[in-house]
């Protein structure tokens, strides 16, 4: 049998304010080109389907689309919930969707009960552990510790037990911060009253453990793997290779899993300089199509800096203003501020925050403004 491992689609997500719907059908609808090249009898995706709770209508119009051409390909599809999703929203009609080959695992009670498939070799059973947000899952499973780790530990209890009366080859799909994972900044913390990440122990006796959460692909074990987000989300992914995993089961198990790179619609980078340099310098001109991230050195911040660079790069999202020679500050806000007047200190402020002193006339408006406080104060 073989498994196309995916997760972390985020359906609806924006990057700084950008829709990019447009992108994200570009590469899951690339899925199934995949599904029917390589043979892919199953496509999973492991948490984080969509990027809210309550998804918009051209977010979940977007995903019956790349559902139904990956079904049309020939894949049979295995969807759990992660954090960002909601578990009853993506449930709903779980069991009219099994009959068309879509198999949605969202309940806690039933993490158990697996997807029952098989090939030429036997059965394979597909168990999907939803996100388990520790509090309310420990009450569902009987739990007494706190944590993600105690949760998880009972779900992969649970899952073995039931294996256990099985001739059978197991993948689990699970949602969680394991032990060794590297996060990136655009995945939203677990951490809910305590420790966030779970040993790769808990996941043993299983032959595949499909993983969602963490945005970067990357191998724990040979069984045990982040597929990562199939586009990147921040800045820090720019190197990021997205992927997913193509993995094969004979007749023993795992027998194999191999990378399969995904397109790049749009590419990302980060450039540093003053503002006239990165929109003069020639060197940047392959930069123009990509997302930017801009790093201004000017000794004083540049007025609209934002929309000046998207002049030449139409896809400039971020600007941060780190001055080269920016004031070094070692006394305390109280002891900066001690002894000087209310217009002093606005005129303090300006000049950290802009790198150059206020104008006369700057200081003038301040003065004035101060002057109409106290005579407010006076009547």
């Amino acid at each position: 049998m073989r498994i196309l491992h995916t997760s972390d689609w985020h359906v609806g997500r924006t990057f700084h304010g950008r829709d990019l719907l447009v992108e994200q059908e570009s590469v899951l609808g690339g899925l199934a080109d995949l599904v029917a090249s390589e043979r892919v009898d199953v496509v999973v995706i492991s948490g984080d389907l969509y990027d809210r709770a309550v998804p918009s209508a051209d977010a979940v119009s977007l995903c019956a689309r790349v559902l139904m051409r990956i079904r049309a390909a020939g894949a049979r599809i295995v969807i759990t919930p992660g954090n960002h999703d909601s578990a009853a929203r993506i449930g709903v009609f779980g069991e009219f969707a099994a009959a068309g080959g879509l198999h949605l695992r969202t309940s806690i009670a039933e993490l158990a009960t697996p997807v029952e498939l098989a090939d030429e070799h036997g059965p394979v059973v597909l168990y999907g552990i939803p996100f388990l947000e520790p509090e309310p899952a420990r009450h569902v499973l009987g739990v007494v510790e706190k944590g993600h780790a105690g949760v998880l530990t009972e779900a992969m209890r649970r899952v073995r037990a039931d294996l256990a009366g099985r001739a059978a080859r197991s993948v689990v799909l699970a949602h969680a911060f394991v032990t060794g994972g590297a996060p990136s900044e655009s995945e939203r913390t677990i951490a809910v009253g305590g420790v966030q990440d779970v040993s790769s122990r808990v996941f043993e006796g299983v032959d595949y453990v499909a993983l969602g959460h963490l945005h970067g692909p990357q191998t724990l074990a040979d069984n045990l793997r982040y597929s990562g987000s199939p586009l990147a989300y921040s800045f820090s992914e720019a190197r990021h290779r997205k992927s997913v995993w193509l993995v094969e089961l004979d007749e023993g198990g795992l027998v194999g899993v191999e990378r399969r790179d995904l397109p790049v619609p749009r590419a990302l980078a980060t450039v540093t300089g003053t503002l006239e340099g990165v929109l003069s310098d020639p060197a940047h001109t392959p930069l123009e199509d990509h997302f930017l991230s801009v790093v201004l050195t000017d000794r004083v911040r540049p007025m609209d800096a934002l929309r000046q660079l998207q002049k030449r790069f139409e896809h400039a999202v971020h600007v941060e203003w780190r001055p080269q020679q920016g004031q070094q500050h070692t006394m305390t806000y109280a002891e900066r501020v001690r002894g000087r007047t209310d217009e002093e200190v606005a005129c303090c402020f300006v000049s950290d925050a802009r790198g150059s002193e206020p104008s006369e006339a700057e200081k003038a408006l301040l003065r004035e403004a101060f002057a109409s406080v106290a005579r407010e104060r006076e009547r």
